[in-house]
């Protein structure tokens, strides 16, 4: 780096402190006395001054005598050792040994204690960074139970809060965990963004999920992102990226067996999307037998939107099974789905995995010709409020829709009105108002 002036650059190649320059001033004061007559023999130096000439903050020339006495110490025009180096001079200093006195160490040491003292001061008490992470396990594990609106709130409110505890400490345990509930804000936000309609947003914000495990190097946490990333892929049209999203987060170290089986689910639709059957059947399969008894503090501790029971993974399957356009496939995992949330406590049914499943089974029945049972399968669908109609019964909602008008119901009445009940459904979303736009087909 390039000192600001030349006296600074030689003071540096000397290894001086300012002490030592003030006594090789007044030396050469007292030489340039002896040799010219002048009476400057006393001249000496303050630390200010010095600073001032070194750092390059001088116009023009300082008061006589220093111009004559810099001169004198260093052979140079005073005029030039108050600027910048540049090729007027010639670089002097190899000849000096630079020395060290007690008052350097004393100012090293000093510095030291004060950086360290800092950094000390900037600590959290670990009761604040408990309820952070508190919050973040109570909202993951109650989000199927609460409106998407204030879930969208209460996770930014952590993500903020998350931020800024960061912005307090700089002690490296508290950042991890503060960096973990940021990471964990973050993927919860692009899940509700998911279900609110806002597929940009919610791909930038499982990115930032990402980078934040990544800083802290927390496996599950990558992993989950990842996860999330491949399948808004899909969900954007973009099923090979998709496979190869999930592929990587299958790498991430620390894995139990809730997100091995949740990243399979993924792959399976992802496969399912591009129509290679063999590849979707082997990883839901795969899904369906993992059982090694592993954990991970994410997925299995945190559990609840960051976990996949067994009820998740039989109506994620469902919709696998249907873009694989089959039918009995599909309609078995969906009814296994919806008997597994019926054997739950009321208020913890995740409502729109519920609808979710409801709507695979219907276009499941409308694959087979029956209208009927599709009829029946959508009925608690739209009693369903605005609020709770996510992104993911939209789309398959539209699929549904889109059934009704293939050959084999053409001229039907009951499938006219049905249809037409779907597109109210749908019109008089919320996720549909913030996005939009009409809803893709589900099949890609």
């Amino acid at each position: 780096m390039s000192e600001p002036t030349l006296l600074k650059k030689l003071v540096r190649e000397r290894g001086w402190t300012y002490d030592q320059f003030r006594r090789a001033y007044e030396m050469a004061a007292r030489d340039l006395a002896a040799t010219s007559g002048e009476a400057i023999s006393t001249a000496s130096v303050e630390e200010q001054t010095f600073r001032r000439w070194t750092s390059g903050r001088v116009s023009g020339l300082p008061n006589r005598p220093a111009p004559q006495v810099l001169e004198h110490m260093f052979g140079c025009q005073a005029r030039l050792l108050l600027r910048p180096p540049s090729g007027e001079h010639v670089a002097v200093g190899s000849r000096f040994v630079p020395a060290l006195d007690e008052s350097d160490l004393a100012m090293t040491a000093r510095d030291a204690a004060a950086h360290a003292g800092d950094a000390a001061s900037l600590s959290l008490p670990d009761m604040t960074l408990d309820q952070l992470d508190d919050d973040v396990i109570a909202l993951a594990r109650t989000y199927g139970s609460t409106s998407p609106v204030e879930v969208y709130r209460r996770a930014k409110e952590l993500l903020g809060l998350s931020q800024a505890l960061l912005e307090r400490t700089q002690v490296p345990r508290q950042r991890t965990r503060a960096y973990l509930a940021a990471g964990q804000a973050s993927a919860l936000l692009s899940s509700i963004c998911f279900d609110l309609g806002s597929l940009p947003t919610a791909v930038q914000l499982s990115r930032t999920a990402a980078l934040y495990g990544q800083v802290i190097e927390h496996g599950p946490l990558q992993a989950y992102a990842h996860g999330a990333l491949a399948f808004l892929a899909y969900w954007g049209g973009r099923p090979a990226e998709a496979v190869r999203l999930v592929q990587t987060a299958q790498r991430f170290g620390g894995l139990g067996d809730s997100a091995i089986i949740r990243l399979a689910v993924i792959e399976g639709r992802a496969y399912g999307h591009l129509g290679r059957q063999v590849e979707a059947e082997r990883a839901v399969r795969r899904a369906l037998e993992q059982n090694a008894g592993t954990r991970d503090e994410l997925h299995d501790d945190v559990g609840g939107e960051f976990g996949f029971p067994a009820d998740r993974v039989a109506m994620s399957n469902a919709t696998t099974y249907l873009l694989l356009r089959d039918a009995d496939g599909a309609d078995e995992a969906a009814s296994s789905a919806l008997r597994l949330l019926s054997a739950k406590p009321a208020d913890q049914r995740p409502l729109m995995t519920s609808t979710q499943a409801s709507v695979d089974l219907a276009r499941a029945r409308l694959l087979r010709q029956d209208l009927d049972g599709a009829h029946e399968a959508l009925e608690p669908v739209f009693d369903v409020p605005s609020e709770w109609r996510g992104t993911g019964a939209l789309e398959r909602l539209a699929a549904a829709r889109a059934e009704l008008s293939r050959r084999g119901f053409q001229g039907s009445n009951a499938a006219s009105t049905l249809g037409e009940r779907i597109e109210d459904f749908i019109a008089s979303a919320t996720a549909q108002k913030l996005s939009g736009a009409a809803p893709l087909a589900i099949e890609g």
